[in-house]
């Protein structure tokens, strides 16, 4: 579900200099906006939208969900001009709002704490294997120029890409269980002691949160200052994550004027998708080894600073390989740091409070999903095509992430071992 998530948000990203932009008459900056109102669409409902989970159920939220994205999903084969591609960026995102939280939140009611790095590691591998193998998908689709009803490559892409969200929806609806009770395939005495070590992590958090904040979900999540600086912590990764996303095939496109090059539309998407390869198997070694040693700080922190050191140092290099190169060391420093980082939420809330400030954080942080498309293209236009200022922004905003995780640690240890300590969830 999170690979099709992934690629469907990303679509535009494959679709805008392989011939969208061009028909479509749109300038960088308003590539860049179409690519972020996604966002403001996804935020507004992101909260709402997790509550409602907590409320119905997995099985249904998120079956509900996928249908909804993948049906607005399909109506983009037809998109006619900007502001017919901005409307349906927004209506996507609301579409979509609250998958992603909603996937978090469910994985932490079926995974203990001392085991969820290691299962967060599995579930984020569908972000960058979206890339290696929806990148080349996503150009041999768009290779199929007016095959399909006479249809444009790209729009025949945007076709192929929805049609699975349907389908997968629905197979989710009978397939998910909402919680370990109600699993099928585990057997009686595996469902008396998972939920059994479930409920005894949740009754001491509670009692934790209860004792620092007094009663009430809610309260617990929007009032806590670790929620509020994981948020800025969050939206420095995707600020790096989406202008890389958004923008890697058109800075791919313009290695031909640069380096004097050429590639036809699939080989465009076989590039795009090599950074993603060792980011894979970064994740989940960094992953393995926060679980075996134990999270620290500098899983996290450490990734950020060579994050905003790397992607600036890209448009300096000399050659399509290095550019390659260094581009790989971003994306494998962003997806080593996110599984982590997503393990620390869920140590001190519970309950309609996970929920909340699960939601909450993914919504601050998705801020930079409309800011980063936006201020990239817009830099990008008023600094003559180039991507020079831009790429330095978003180093920026990676180093923040580092220096807001370190003053973080600095006020309570960072453990993803155990449920943390009253002393640790009151401080």
């Amino acid at each position: 579900m999170f690979f099709i998530n992934y690629l469907d948000r990303t679509a535009i990203g494959f679709a805008g200099p392989n011939g969208m932009s061009d028909d479509l008459g749109l300038s960088a900056a308003q590539f860049g906006f179409a690519s972020g109102v996604f966002f403001i669409g996804y935020i507004l409902l992101e909260v709402p939208s997790n509550l409602a989970l907590h409320r119905f159920g997995a099985r249904k939220w998120l079956s509900r969900i996928m249908v909804s994205w993948g049906i607005v999903a399909l109506l983009f084969t037809w998109v006619g001009s900007f502001e017919h591609l901005a409307i349906l960026r927004f209506i996507l995102g609301v579409a979509e709002a609250g998958f992603f939280p909603g996937a978090i939140l469910f994985l932490s009611l079926w995974v203990p704490a001392k085991h969820r790095g290691k299962i967060l590691a599995l579930f984020y591998l569908a972000q960058p294997l979206t890339n290696v193998i929806g990148a080349p998908l996503a150009g041999w689709l768009m290779t199929h120029d007016g095959i399909f009803f006479g249809l444009e490559g790209w729009r025949f892409m945007f076709f192929g890409v929805a049609l699975p969200a349907i389908i997968v929806g629905v197979i989710a609806w009978f397939y998910l269980a909402d919680k370990p009770s109600e699993a099928k395939w585990l057997t009686q005495e595996e469902r008396t002691w998972l939920t059994g070590a479930l409920q005894k992590e949740r009754t001491a958090t509670e009692a934790v949160n209860t004792k620092a904040h007094g009663k009430g979900g809610l309260k617990v999540a929007f009032s806590s200052g670790r929620v509020w600086v994981l948020s800025g912590i969050y939206f420095g990764f995707i600020y790096g994550l989406y202008a890389l996303g958004f923008f890697l095939p058109t800075i791919i496109g313009g290695f031909e004027a640069r380096f004097d090059v050429t590639y036809d539309v699939f080989q465009r998407g076989l590039i795009t998708a090599i950074p993603y390869i060792p980011a894979a198997l970064v994740l989940f070694l960094w992953s393995r080894d926060a679980s075996r040693r134990g999270l620290k700080t500098w899983h996290i922190a450490l990734p950020a600073v060579l994050g905003g050191v790397s992607i600036p140092l890209a448009l300096f290099a000399d050659s399509p390989e290095l550019t390659i190169a260094i581009i790989a060391v971003t994306a494998s420093a962003i997806f080593a740091a996110l599984p982590n980082f997503w393990t620390l939420p869920t140590q001190f809330l519970t309950g309609a409070a996970a929920a909340a400030g699960v939601a909450l954080i993914n919504t601050i942080g998705n801020l930079a999903g409309f800011a980063a498309p936006y201020v990239t293209g817009a830099l990008s236009d008023l600094t003559g095509g180039t991507y020079t200022v831009p790429m330095f922004v978003v180093g920026g905003f990676m180093l923040l992430s580092a220096v807001l995780m370190i003053g973080l640690s600095r006020r309570g240890r960072v453990s993803a071992s155990n449920v943390p300590s009253a002393d640790e969830i009151a401080h």
